[in-house]
């Protein structure tokens, strides 16, 4: 028995439509491979610890040597009602002591006036209340039938003071005991604490770093040569520590008799010295 040509044309449009669908499951099963390759991948990339790895901890040194000194001067005027006036001498007494600053080499942009206030003085009264009496009753022995309270006066101002602090930084310390004690006799009514600090501290925290680095990569090495393993790629860096110099806050303090000594002039050497700067670096590799 023979096929009709209807019956020919029907087979070969199913087998088109196997072939089509076969096409899509196989399309459809490599985007979903791929898919699925790359979500793994990813994860890979966004979650170091799904690797074999390993961490290695080094720690940093840098010695840091204060560039800059830094301290303040006071100039206090006192006196009466007229503000305007006591401003104006209080303006003349601190330029004269910035004006003596600037001769010794302290360019502008290290003196800053950090406070200034006016504030009034008042008159205050030390006193009781007064029991005044006003009648007697004699048949009681004289004791008070009646009385006035006389209060204490209230405070007044009687003046007003002038207060203006400046800051400033010296960078050539060959010139800091000269400095400090010379602002006292120019004029300055106190003069306070001297500290040291750094211009650029991130300098000497990138060495240190660089440093805790350096140690961590050699011992990273030392392991991987151990455990007979490659060094892979580094996954995570973390960085800790302490990356900014404290200078002891008793290092350079002028003791104020000195300063305030007719012999100012002869303020004592000031050391600087130097502080560590540490930080810790920790590098996590992956295993090959």
């Amino acid at each position: 028995m023979g096929w009709s040509k209807t019956s020919n044309i029907k087979i070969m449009n199913q087998n088109i439509k196997n072939v089509l669908w076969g096409v899509v499951m196989l399309t459809a099963l490599a985007i979903g491979y791929a898919a699925i390759s790359f979500v793994h991948s990813y994860g890979e990339s966004i979650q170091p610890s799904s690797f074999r790895s390993f961490s290695v901890t080094g720690q940093g040194k840098a010695i840091a040597i204060p560039n800059v000194a830094e301290f303040t001067f006071t100039v206090i005027t006192q006196g009466g009602k007229d503000v305007s006036s006591l401003q104006s001498q209080n303006t003349t007494a601190a330029n004269k002591v910035i004006s003596f600053v600037k001769s010794n080499g302290v360019a502008d942009k290290d003196i800053q006036t950090q406070y200034y206030n006016v504030s009034p003085d008042y008159q205050t009264y030390s006193c009781n209340n007064t029991v005044v009496p006003q009648s007697y009753d004699v048949s009681s022995g004289g004791t008070v039938s009646s009385q006035t309270v006389v209060a204490c006066p209230p405070a007044s101002i009687v003046g007003y003071t002038v207060t203006q602090t400046v800051d400033v930084k010296i960078r050539d310390f060959t010139k800091i005991g000269d400095i400090m004690g010379g602002v006292v006799t120019n004029g300055a009514n106190q003069v306070g604490q001297l500290s040291f600090t750094l211009d650029d501290q991130s300098a000497v925290q990138n060495q240190a770093e660089a440093d805790a680095i350096a140690k961590a990569k050699t011992e990273a090495e030392e392991i991987a040569k151990a455990g007979g393993f490659t060094i892979g790629r580094l996954l995570n860096v973390q960085t800790g520590g302490n990356p900014y110099p404290v200078y002891n806050e008793n290092q350079g303090i002028v003791p104020m008799a000195s300063l305030s000594s007719a012999k100012a002039a002869s303020t004592p050497a000031i050391q600087p010295g130097s502080e560590e700067v540490d930080m810790t670096v920790t590098l996590q590799y992956e295993i090959q």
